[in-house]
C-alpha cells in the first residue's frame, strides 16, 4: 500500500494498543477511519498570573478564562471590557439584601484591560478552543496560520517566493523573504491591536489577515515570543513574554541578510497544556498554502512544499489513484473566481474551498453560490431542469474567491458570509459552464450521461429506501425501543441547536445516564452490545437489522440526513478492548450510510474521566495518567484511587459532571469533554476501512501483532 494508507494503518495501531492496555491514555493518534482527534471540547483553565491586571483596583478578581464561541469576536476586539463584581448567591432575601449591600457597583468596578491581555483572558473569542494539538482545529494550529499567512500574503502580492519553517519540541520559526514590517511599526504590529497594513487595500490585496489581531494573538498567547525584521541592511527586534515586552533594539542588520520578516514563538502551556504539534497535521495546511499559491516554495523540517498545478494538483491528490474522473480536469481562472472541478463515480459531491488563500472548511455563501451557478449552467446548456443533487452528485471541486473585505461568521474562519457575492458567483459560474459545455461537446455528452446515472440510483435507492422505510415504520413504535428521547430537537431553532444523542453501550452505562441527564436536549440510545458490521452492506440492509433500523430512526436520517433530529451525535462507550471495537462499529455504520454527517462535523466521541483521585476534602477526576499522577501528588497523604473502565461504574450523581457543558470558572476537570470526528484525506477512507472492517482478518491480525510488538520493545 501506498505510504499514506501505511500511515493510517499505524494510526489504527492505537485502538490495538488501547485493547492491550485500557490504563493508557487514549492515543493522539487515532484510527485512520475517523481521524478522531483526542482532544477536549476546550480547555479553559487558565493560571493566576495571567488574571487581567487593571488601571483601577477596587477589588481583587479570581477571573477564569473560558472558550467562548468565536462567533462574538466583534465584542473581544474592544479595548475596554465593562464587568461587575459578582454577588454572592443568596440563601434568603434578607441575606441577599445584606451581601448586596456590600457590593458597590461603582466607577472602580469598571476593568480596562491593558494591551493584549483581553486575547488571554478570553483566548476561545480569538482562537476557538485551546487543545492539546490533537484535533486540526486545535488553538495552536490557528497561532502557527497567523504566523504563515503574514508570510503568505507577502508572497500573493509579489515579495519573496520562499518560506522557511522550523517545529521542533514545541517551538516554531518562520522565516519569508518580503518586504519586512517596517521597523518603526515592528512593535505595533505585533503587540497592538487593530494595527497593520492589512486595513489598507492599496498595500495588500485580498490577504488572508484582515482582522486587525493575528499575530497579535499568538505574542498574547506565547510564553515566548520574538519578531524580527530586517529593511535594506537595517534591522529591529521585539521579545515578550505571555504578550509582554521585554526587550526591543534597532540597529544594522549582519552583511548579507536579505529583507524579510522572522517569527518565534512557543505556545503558552498555561494555556495550552502538555500540546504537541501533530506534523501530519501541519503538513494538510501547508500543502493547501502550496496549492493556492503555485510557485511557492514552503521548506519546512528538511522537507519541500510546492505546487505547479496549483489546485488542479490538490483534486490530483485528494482523489488518489483509485478514483478516476470521468472527464479532464476543468480549470477556470477569473479575476476574483477560480475553479477546478471533474466528476467521479460517487454519489456524493465533495468542494474544497477557499477565500484569499484560507481554507473554509465549512463552505459559506461562495460554495451555495458556486453550486446553484454550475447546475444554473448545466440546465441552460441541456434545457432541462435537472435536480441539482443529480447535477453535482459525484462533483469534486476546488474552488478559491478573492474578496478586498471577506467577513467570515467566526474568528477561525471557516465559514464565509458576505451574501453580495451571490449574485456575481452565480451568473459567472452559470456563463462559465454553458461556455465550457459549448467548446466540449464529447464532455458535455459523458457529463450529461453521469447526471441521468445519478438520478437513476437515486431513484432506485429512494423507491426502495421508501418502501423499507414505510414497512420498518410499521414496526417501528411510537416509541422507538431504547430510545430516551428529549424535548427538543434539531428542527425546533435555537432551542433545538443544543440537542444531542448519547449512543451508548448496553443498559449498564445508559442508567448513570438516564438518571443525570438534561431531559430538554439529551437522548440516548442504547446498544444491546456489538452491532452488525456494515462493511460491505447495502443501505437497505440496515432496515434488514432491528437495532440498526432503531438507531436510523432515532436519528432521523430514514430518508437523508436533512431531517437530522439531533445536532450532535455522541458514541459513549466504555474504555476497554469491546468498547473501542463499538465505536468503530458506529463509526463503519456512519461512514458508510452517512458520511456527510461526519463531514459537516455533527459526530462525537464523549470522553469519560478514567480515574478519580480524592482525599477527605476533595475530589478530583482525571483523563490521563499524567493528570492522576499530578493529582496523587498534590492532594498529598491520604488518597484514594479509583479507575473507571465502564460508564456504568460512574454513579448517577457524577456522572452529570460529564455531560453537561463546562461553566464559566469551573476547572477542566468538570463539564463535557468531548472529541470530533474529522476525516483528513477522502481517499484513505476506502482502502482503510477495507482493511480493518473487511473480511482480512489474518492480514489484520498479522498486522496489529507486528506494531504492537514494536510498541512494546519501546
Amino acid at each position: 500500500m501506498g505510504e499514506e494508507i501505511k500511515k493510517s494503518k499505524k494510526s489504527l495501531l492505537d485502538v490495538a494498543s488501547k485493547v492491550v492496555d485500557t490504563e493508557k491514555k487514549t492515543s493522539t493518534k487515532k484510527t485512520a477511519t475517523a481521524k478522531v482527534a483526542t482532544k477536549t471540547e476546550a480547555k479553559t483553565s487558565v493560571e493566576k498570573d495571567t488574571t487581567a491586571k487593571t488601571t483601577k483596583v477596587a477589588a481583587k478578581t479570581n477571573t477564569k478564562a473560558t472558550t467562548k464561541t468565536a462567533s462574538k469576536t466583534v465584542a473581544a476586539a474592544k479595548v475596554e471590557k465593562v464587568e461587575t463584581k459578582p454577588a454572592a448567591k443568596a440563601k434568603s432575601k434578607a441575606t441577599s439584601k445584606v451581601e448586596n449591600s456590600s457590593v458597590t457597583y461603582d466607577e472602580d468596578s469598571i476593568l480596562h484591560l491593558e494591551g493584549l491581555e483581553h486575547i488571554r483572558l478570553r483566548p476561545g473569542m480569538y482562537i476557538g478552543s485551546l487543545g492539546d494539538g490533537s484535533n486540526e482545529n486545535d488553538g495552536i494550529y490557528i497561532l502557527l496560520k497567523e504566523g504563515i499567512d503574514n508570510a503568505v500574503d507577502e508572497f500573493s502580492q509579489g515579495f519573496g517566493n520562499r518560506i522557511d519553517i522550523e517545529i521542533k519540541d514545541g517551538r516554531v520559526k518562520i522565516r519569508d523573504y518580503g518586504r519586512g514590517i517596517p521597523l518603526g511599526k515592528l512593535e505595533d504590529c505585533v503587540s497592538n491591536v487593530n494595527t497593520g497594513a492589512k486595513y489598507n487595500n492599496s498595500v495588500f490585496k485580498q490577504a488572508i489577515g484582515m482582522n486587525g489581531v493575528g499575530i497579535k494573538a499568538t505574542n498574547a498567547l506565547s510564553s515566548y515570543f520574538r519578531a524580527a525584521s530586517v529593511r535594506d541592511g537595517k534591522m529591529a527586534v521585539v521579545e515578550y513574554e505571555r504578550g509582554e515586552k521585554k526587550s526591543g533594539n534597532v540597529g544594522n542588520a549582519k552583511p548579507g541578510v536579505k529583507n524579510g520578516t522572522y517569527l518565534e514563538f512557543v505556545p503558552d502551556t498555561q494555556l495550552f497544556g502538555k500540546y504537541q504539534f501533530n506534523m501530519e497535521m501541519v503538513e494538510k495546511r501547508l500543502w493547501n498554502y502550496a496549492y493556492l499559491n503555485p510557485g511557492l516554495l514552503i521548506h519546512c523540517n528538511d522537507k519541500d512544499y510546492i505546487s505547479e498545478n496549483g489546485l488542479q494538483d490538490l483534486l490530483t491528490h485528494e482523489m488518489g489513484e483509485s478514483n478516476k474522473s470521468l472527464y479532464p480536469m476543468y480549470t477556470y481562472q477569473g479575476e476574483n473566481l477560480q475553479f477546478v472541478m471533474t466528476h467521479t463515480s460517487s454519489l456524493d459531491k465533495v468542494v474544497y474551498s477557499f477565500v484569499n488563500g484560507q481554507s473554509t472548511e465549512d463552505g459559506g455563501t461562495h460554495v451555495t453560490s458556486f453550486l446553484d451557478g454550475f447546475t444554473k449552467g448545466i440546465n441552460d446548456y441541456f434545457k432541462k431542469d435537472y435536480d441539482e443533487k443529480d447535477v453535482t452528485g459525484g462533483i469534486l471541486v476546488a474552488l478559491k474567491i478573492g474578496l478586498d473585505n471577506p467577513m467570515f461568521t467566526s474568528q477561525t474562519k471557516n465559514k464565509l458570509g458576505n451574501v453580495e457575492v451571490r449574485g456575481p458567483i452565480i451568473k459567472e459560474t452559470q456563463f462559465a459552464i454553458d461556455d465550457w459545455l459549448r467548446h466540449n461537446p464529447d464532455i458535455a455528452g459523458a457529463l450529461e450521461d453521469k447526471i441521468i446515472r445519478n438520478q437513476k440510483a437515486r431513484a432506485e435507492i429512494n423507491n426502495v429506501t421508501e418502501k423499507q422505510v414505510r414497512e420498518a415504520a410499521k414496526t417501528v413504535s411510537l416509541k422507538i425501543p431504547k430510545l430516551k428521547d428529549c424535548r427538543y430537537h434539531l428542527q425546533d431553532g435555537k432551542k433545538g441547536e443544543d440537542s444531542m444523542i448519547f449512543i451508548t453501550e448496553g443498559d449498564s452505562a445508559t442508567g448513570p445516564m438516564v438518571s443525570s441527564r438534561n431531559v430538554e436536549t439529551q437522548a440516548i440510545f442504547s446498544l444491546r452490545g456489538k452491532p452488525e458490521n456494515m462493511y460491505g452492506r447495502k443501505k437497505t440492509a440496515l432496515f434488514d437489522n432491528e437495532e440498526l433500523k432503531n438507531l436510523t430512526f432515532s436519528l432521523g436520517v430514514q430518508k437523508d440526513i436533512e431531517s437530522l433530529r439531533y445536532n450532535k451525535i455522541i458514541i459513549a462507550t466504555d474504555a476497554d478492548n469491546d468498547g473501542f471495537h463499538i465505536r468503530n462499529l458506529v463509526m463503519t455504520y456512519l461512514l458508510l450510510f452517512f458520511e456527510e454527517l461526519v463531514l459537516t462535523g455533527h459526530v462525537y466521541i464523549l470522553e469519560t474521566p478514567l480515574f478519580r483521585v480524592r482525599n477527605k476534602t476533595k475530589t478530583v477526576y482525571c483523563y490521563s495518567e499524567e493528570s492522576r499522577d499530578r493529582e496523587i501528588k498534590n492532594l498529598g497523604s491520604g488518597v484514594e484511587v479509583t479507575r473507571f473502565k465502564g460508564l456504568g461504574e460512574i454513579s448517577p450523581h457524577e456522572f452529570g459532571q460529564f455531560i453537561h457543558p463546562r461553566k464559566e470558572g469551573e476547572s477542566e476537570d468538570v463539564g463535557i469533554h468531548l472529541t470530533p470526528v474529522t476525516i483528513q484525506h477522502l481517499k484513505n477512507i476506502p482502502e482503510v476501512l477495507s482493511f480493518y472492517m473487511g473480511k482480512n482478518t489474518p492480514e489484520r491480525r498479522d498486522f496489529i501483532v507486528h506494531h504492537l510488538a514494536e510498541e512494546i520493545d519501546v
